[in-house]
């Protein structure tokens, strides 16, 4: 089998046993990295460290892709006729939707005969994105998708540096 030591050097065809022997000597394990190569290659590794630090690269692109998957379009519906604290209620959703990272689809859903009305939805968008417009870009201008009139927001720069920052904090804990 061909041998490779810790550091990454060949040590050319050895013979198993010895290739054990010299292993254990600097208490190190011999593990088969290649078997399907011709000769089979080996390696010097402490192979507890090695696993060890397996598991924990995997849990931190777990969390990596935890943060990643919530970086898809979220959406917030609302009607026509909603009321003033409703609506303010649906924006503080959107601000929280989006410091997570998230993009958000807002919808006004139109029903009977409000779809003949498209200026109403048109100017609860505009109200939604002028009171975000710190936290928020327009991505997406106003446009209807069967009875729904939507925008998508995707955070701002000054946002998305906010919630970097947090993800640091977060790694350093």
């Amino acid at each position: 089998m061909l041998v490779v030591d810790e550091k990454g050097t060949q040590l050319g065809e050895l013979e198993t046993g010895t290739a054990i022997e010299m292993a254990t000597e600097r208490g190190l394990d011999l593990v088969e990295v290649a078997p399907a190569a011709t000769p089979p290659v080996c390696r010097f590794m402490n192979y507890g460290k090695f696993k060890y630090e397996a598991t924990r690269r995997e849990k931190e692109s777990r969390r990596a892709s935890k943060t990643k998957a919530s970086n898809q379009v979220r959406e917030v519906r609302m009607k026509t006729r909603i009321g003033d604290h409703d609506l303010q209620a649906k924006i503080r959703l959107v601000k929280r939707l989006m410091s997570k990272g998230s993009k958000v689809r807002v919808s006004v859903m139109f029903r009977g005969r409000e779809v003949q009305h498209p200026q109403i939805g048109m100017e609860l968008l505009k109200s939604v994105a002028e009171q975000l417009q710190e936290d928020a870009v327009l991505e997406k201008p106003p446009s209807f998708e069967g009875r729904f009139l939507s925008i998508i927001l995707s955070p701002s720069a000054a946002l998305k540096r906010q919630i970097e920052q947090k993800e640091k904090q977060i790694a350093k804990t």
